[in-house]
């Protein structure tokens, strides 16, 4: 079952505008000393430029004359086509954007091109065609050197193999990043240290991996990659080899992370329920090309195509979907104060749908959704919630305008 997701709103302090197309600069203290609390040093702030990740019509194409086989497919070829003549399409067409402090989960099955698209991400493959840009930087125009420079200090990825050194301690692990970056031993070991305590490994710092289970390797996997303090995450099915209840921890331990860090994150899967449960914005992959790009309130109400609506067929939609995706505006000419008065409840419009049945249970009324100031910004009946968790799209859709819906109040 999917559970509900956490809000995206952002702090004030760290608040970024998202419009334009380009990252805000930010400028903020220096680094504080070893003596900051855990997380401190990690989520202390400098002059940076906050993170936003784009790509542009990106292809990646293996076999011979591979730039040709793009203007095939830019001309309307299809995958099939290029296969029978011994070239592999692994990624098509792949446009989006990743804005700052955003979850980005990219969905699909074996061999759909997720992790192909993950590495062209930080110059691990080169595309074929297209850009990938970083903080408005080219990196597909950087020499190697300096995207080896980019990589090392904004941009850290977590593998779903553990990758941790069998004879570097749990601490040494963590840091080794910075011990790449050539960050003093001293500092280094700080960082590190505060980074496993955000990963829930305080105490395990002088273990050896073998000591450690699944769950507590990928954790310093994790740490590694926040020892870093880099911007952008890169996750490849970084949970898919853990049993579901550890994988699950992971999960929560992730959505902690981000309420308090808010770094940028692209994460892999082929699980629709992960997808659901961490993903702002879901991309869903098929045959190399993104065939849906939207919110999992989006993909669950106004599937693409076919093949996005058979993903999601089984999905718990009462906790995906929130009282503000099905809201809609009170009839009647009834005033703000009067639909208020009558609601059996009041719910914010970030409330999974699945709470809304306690409510209904005691009462046949609508319930009120509010927003953040405790206005009225809609309403959720009966039928409205039984239509949106049945498989009526149509009857799904977002609420009007709060100007309608409280007219006349």
């Amino acid at each position: 079952m999917i559970e509900g997701r956490r809000g995206t709103g952002a702090d004030p302090a760290t608040a970024h505008t998202r419009r334009g197309g380009h990252a805000d600069r930010i400028r903020t203290a220096p680094r504080p000393g070893p003596k900051g609390s855990a997380g401190a040093a990690l989520s202390s702030t400098r002059e940076v430029y906050v993170s936003r990740l784009q790509a542009e019509h990106l292809y990646k194409v293996f076999g011979t004359r591979p730039e040709a086989a793009v203007k095939r497919l830019e001309g309307g070829a299809g995958r099939d086509e290029l296969r029978a003549d011994g070239t592999t399409a692994a990624v098509i067409d792949a446009s989006f954007e990743v804005e700052a402090g955003q979850i980005f989960v990219v969905m699909g099955l074996s061999g759909s091109g997720k992790s192909t698209l993950l590495r062209m991400l930080n110059g691990l493959l080169e595309p074929t065609a297209g850009r990938v840009l970083y903080d408005g930087q080219d990196l597909t125009a950087l020499s190697p050197r300096e995207l080896r420079a980019v990589r090392s200090r904004g941009i850290s990825m977590v593998f779903q193999h553990f990758a941790l050194f069998p004879h570097r301690s749990v601490l040494e692990n963590a840091g080794y990043g910075l011990e790449v970056q050539g960050v003093p031993r001293e500092e280094r070991e700080q960082r590190a240290a505060e980074a496993l305590e955000l990963a829930g490994l305080k105490g395990w710092e002088t273990s050896w991996p073998d000591e450690l289970s699944g769950g507590m390797q990928q954790r310093v996997g994790l740490a590694r990659a926040l020892a870093t303090d880099a911007d952008l995450l890169l996750m490849d099915e970084s949970f898919s080899a853990l049993d579901p209840l550890i994988r699950r921890d992971m999960q929560d331990q992730l959505l902690d992370l981000q309420t308090r860090l808010k770094k940028t994150i692209v994460f892999i899967t082929h699980d629709l329920n992960e997808a659901m449960r961490l993903g702002d914005r879901i991309a869903v992959m098929r045959d190399g090309r993104i065939v849906q790009n939207g919110t999992a309130e989006d993909i669950l109400l106004r599937p693409a195509n076919d093949y996005v609506a058979s993903f999601i067929q089984d999905v718990d939609r009462s906790r995906v979907l929130t009282a503000g995706s099905i809201m809609v505006a009170p009839g009647g000419g009834d005033s703000a104060r009067e639909v208020l008065a009558a609601a059996p409840a009041t719910v914010g419009a970030a409330t999974p749908v699945a709470e809304l049945f306690g409510p209904f249970a005691r009462s046949g009324a609508p319930v009120a959704v509010v927003d953040e100031r405790g206005e009225l910004a809609g309403i959720v009946t009966r039928d409205r919630m039984l239509a949106a968790l049945g498989d009526e799209p149509a009857a799904a859709t977002a609420a009007e305008p709060k100007e309608a819906v409280i007219a006349g109040a």
